[in-house]
């Protein structure tokens, strides 16, 4: 990404980071996870699930990806249905 951010496929609504997850992560690589979920790009998921992401986004429903930081810690980015929030957590705290 050139300084280009990508265009978002669907509304993140609010973006909320829960405290163990500011506490951990790095909030450079939280960041470029949240602009590559809003564009599609669902991370470490399998191909079923980017499957059922990609429908998602057409048909509503919760969207959840995942990624992993600079460090190699792995959280969640997970949409609300309703897409009035957007959520990054740590695996321990879903």
């Amino acid at each position: 990404m050139i300084g280009i951010d990508p265009v978002p496929l669907f509304p993140l609504g609010s973006i909320v980071i829960t405290p163990g997850a500011v506490a951990t992560l790095d909030q450079a690589s939280v960041k470029l996870a949240i602009a590559k979920h809003a564009a599609g790009d669902w991370g470490i998921l399998g191909a079923d699930d980017r499957r059922r992401n990609d429908e998602t986004v057409l048909n509503g429903g919760t969207l959840a990806s995942i990624y992993q930081d600079s460090r190699g810690k792995k959280f969640y980015v997970l949409t609300e249905s309703d897409r009035t929030r957007t959520s990054v957590l740590l695996p321990e705290e879903y």
